[in-house]
């Protein structure tokens, strides 16, 4: 047999057979005026006669009958009549339907020559349309033509996966455009070894923040270590000495989301040598959550004096958290065994002091028994009975009503931390305003003036920020050596104020002798750090009335409330807390402890 009445099993085989009989083309159709590749008329094609068409069967089916015997016939190629029709169709017709009907003809163009000219898809849905109805069924086409139906079965997977490549993203259109979640800062302060990193850890892989794979990874770690209980809280103390020592020294970032909220969890250091990073938190916070510990000892250890416990209550209220969310932690311990006595004699004794502080035990302050290590009542409630009087800890964050934002107020952004990474970054809580991309600012006291790069939100990168979000921005026009914590970004229209003298009220809480004139302390404004010195004692005030004497003291002593002028090392800025109340309060701390709280009452201009 004629190797060209062949079907050929592959292109590969047809581009072979074809090469060779284009080799033997006579001159006469080498004349022919055929420019596109495409349509170069082949008179030797497999098989000429139409094999799903009515009419084209019909007329030549006598000499497919006649030659049907003996395989010869049946297969002889086009007659001088039939090329002078298609090269007419050629002169007259756009590319793709002339070569769309030299097919629908009988003759399958070659590979090389579609794959050249044909660059749209649609061609190629109305070619494959015809055979996919033909084959499935296995008909006439897929009997004589195994070439047509294997690169049907061919093209079809490449098909496939062209579909496949062009869904839309994986993220919606419409997510950006979504109104932003209320964001929540949230700090976790208390005593040392009451729990706060473990029930951090564990609303970390309740709201799935977490995942399983990794806390087994830190189980066995914490096992190899002989520190079982300590795994959960390795999701957020990440530094190796802090997981070797099982004590928090930075201030943990971590961040959740709510149906209603997004919040971002400050988990503050426990120990009385870390008090200035828990402040530096707490600053940062709208919410605080005091973590005390149910078991026998521990929550006396920890609210005597001393404790961290009564220090973190106290700096919080003066950072200005207004809401207090008490978890009495460790209930499943077996000294408690969720007790409920032992539940009411920690709340009996912690009220009185929290009231004294200035929180209202009706409004401020929610109480809450749960064990962070197994996580009830964190996300579910437990079945002990008298837990169903409260909702779980998540329920409760999810409830709470919306603070009050200034967001058309002034750009304000104490910066926290600072460092280099592709340029200079910054970490800091926006208090007020709102700032976008390629916006320029002014980094205060130093009046340099940086661009925002970018802007990432909880590690999401965004165009904008609205106050209350915790944010890391890279700054273009300042060098990392050049920023300071405490230093505060704003719009150039409206800076905040500079200065290192001005006169404040404040409040002796711990002080074993007098203070007078010239007595030194650190200061703990915002995020700033400084050292400072009372200047000059104005007068003293009266707790009850409000008074003010007529007098100037010579001296206070603790438990009493003066207003005294302050002269800090370096330039700071401040605000007077009626202006702006986060940059008008702060902490006077001295020899490790807190000896005093206050707020800014009046700028004194600098004398030349």
């Amino acid at each position: 047999m004629d190797p060209r009445d062949t079907a050929p099993d592959s292109w590969e085989q047809e581009d072979d057979v074809e090469a060779t009989i284009d080799g033997q083309l006579d001159s006469a159709l080498l004349s022919l005026n055929v420019n596109a590749k495409p349509f170069v008329p082949n008179v030797n094609a497999a098989e000429f006669v139409p094999t799903f068409t009515g009419n084209a069967h019909s007329e030549k089916g006598g000499r497919e009958e006649g030659g049907g015997g003996g395989g010869q016939g049946a297969k002889a190629g086009p007659t001088r009549e039939e090329l002078s029709v298609y090269v007419t169709l050629l002169s007259s017709l756009s590319k793709v339907k002339a070569w769309l009907m030299w097919t629908v003809c009988g003759r399958a163009a070659p590979v090389e020559n579609g794959d050249s000219e044909l660059t749209t898809e649609e061609p190629w849905d109305q070619i494959e349309a015809e055979p996919n109805e033909k084959e499935p069924g296995g008909g006439p086409r897929g009997d004589r033509e195994p070439s047509m139906a294997a690169t049907t079965e061919e093209t079809a997977p490449e098909m496939m996966e062209e579909e496949e490549e062009t869904p839309a993203p994986k993220v919606p259109a419409t997510q950006p455009d979504a109104p932003k979640k209320e964001h929540i800062n949230v700090v976790f302060i208390g005593h040392v070894d009451a729990g706060k990193s473990t029930i951090g850890g564990q609303i970390m892989y309740l709201t799935g923040m977490v995942d399983k794979r990794t806390l087994e990874k830190y189980e066995r770690e914490a096992k190899e270590k002989n520190r079982e209980t300590w795994y959960l809280s390795w999701a957020l103390d990440t530094n190796q000495e802090e997981r070797d020592k099982g004590k928090t020294v930075e201030v943990g970032r971590a961040y959740f989301e709510t149906d209603k909220k997004h919040f971002t969890i400050l988990d503050a250091p426990g120990h009385k040598s870390f008090v200035p990073n828990m402040i530096g938190g707490a600053s940062q916070a709208d919410l605080a959550v005091l973590v005390i510990s149910a078991r026998k000892g521990e929550f006396e250890t920890g609210f005597e004096k001393g404790g961290q416990t009564r220090e973190h209550a106290m700096l919080a209220k003066t950072a200005g958290v207004k809401h207090l969310i008490v978890l009495v932690n460790k209930m499943d311990d077996p000294t408690v065994n969720w007790s409920l006595e032992r539940y009411e004699e920690c709340k009996e004794k912690l009220v009185p002091f929290l009231k004294k502080v200035g929180f209202n035990p009706k409004k401020d302050i929610y109480f809450m028994p749960c064990s962070g290590l197994t996580g009830a009542n964190l996300k579910e409630p437990t079945d002990i009975w008298f837990i169903h009087v409260w909702l779980p800890f998540i329920s409760h964050l999810d409830s709470l009503p919306n603070f009050k934002r200034s967001s058309d107020g002034p750009v304000r952004l104490p910066i926290v931390d600072k460092y280099k990474d592709m340029g200079t970054v910054i970490l800091g809580k926006l208090e007020s305003g709102c700032i976008f991309k390629a916006q320029q600012l002014v980094m205060m006291p130093n009046r340099h003036v940086v661009e925002l790069l970018s802007l990432l939100s909880d590690d999401v990168e965004t165009d904008d920020a609205q106050p209350g979000e915790n944010l890391k921005l890279r700054l273009k026009g300042i060098e990392e050596e050049e920023i300071l914590p405490g230093f505060i970004l704003c719009n150039a229209e409206n800076l905040c104020h500079s200065g290192r003298t001005f006169d404040a009220q404040i409040v002796i809480i711990e002080h074993k002798s007098i203070i007078c004139p010239g007595y030194n302390a650190v200061l703990h404004i915002h995020t700033c750090i400084e050292e400072v010195q009372i200047t000059a004692l104005i007068c003293l005030v009266d707790k009850k009335t409000g008074d003010k004497s007529k007098t100037r003291p010579r001296f206070v002593k603790q438990d009493q409330v003066c207003i005294a002028r302050l002269r800090t090392a370096g330039t700071i800025c401040l605000e007077t807390f009626k202006d702006f109340p986060q940059m008008g309060r702060f902490t006077l701390r001295d020899e490790g402890k807190t000896i005093a709280i206050g707020k800014v009452l009046k700028l004194v201009a600098e004398r030349d």
